[in-house]
């Protein structure tokens, strides 16, 4: 019997797919692909400055894990890769990071196929 678990994901992250997406490009050193990603943010929270609470923003791209290939093989992101987002003429460019420490990604969903990808606006083109 099928895990109606898994199958319900899957059909939520192709739903996702075609219909929340829009292109922009993953660099990974002087390589770049085109993938299709979903826009989102997390909220992050740190209280190392007693008694002031500083609050960061990344701005998150949700991809499927394996659309993140490069030379056949899955790259798992990493600090200082870069996403460039273009609307017109002007591109702004993120780059993977999270305050603290943090991981600069996590897995999206508990099967593994889409990865949320954590960065910080550093340029506009």
């Amino acid at each position: 019997m099928p895990n109606l678990l898994d199958t319900g994901a899957a059909w939520l992250a192709d739903q996702r797919h075609k219909h929340m997406t829009k292109s922009v490009v993953y660099r990974h050193g002087d390589v770049g692909i085109v993938l299709s990603a979903t826009i989102g943010r997390t909220e992050f929270a740190s209280d190392a400055a007693d008694p002031v609470i500083e609050t960061w923003q990344s701005r998150d791209y949700i991809v499927r894990t394996a659309d993140l290939t490069f030379g056949g093989a899955v790259l798992l992101p990493s600090r200082g890769d870069r996403i460039e987002e273009s609307d017109g003429a002007v591109t702004q460019v993120y780059e993977v990071m999270a305050p603290g420490g943090q991981p600069p990604w996590r897995y999206a969903d508990d099967f593994r196929r889409e990865l949320r990808i954590h960065t910080k606006h550093v340029q506009t083109k």
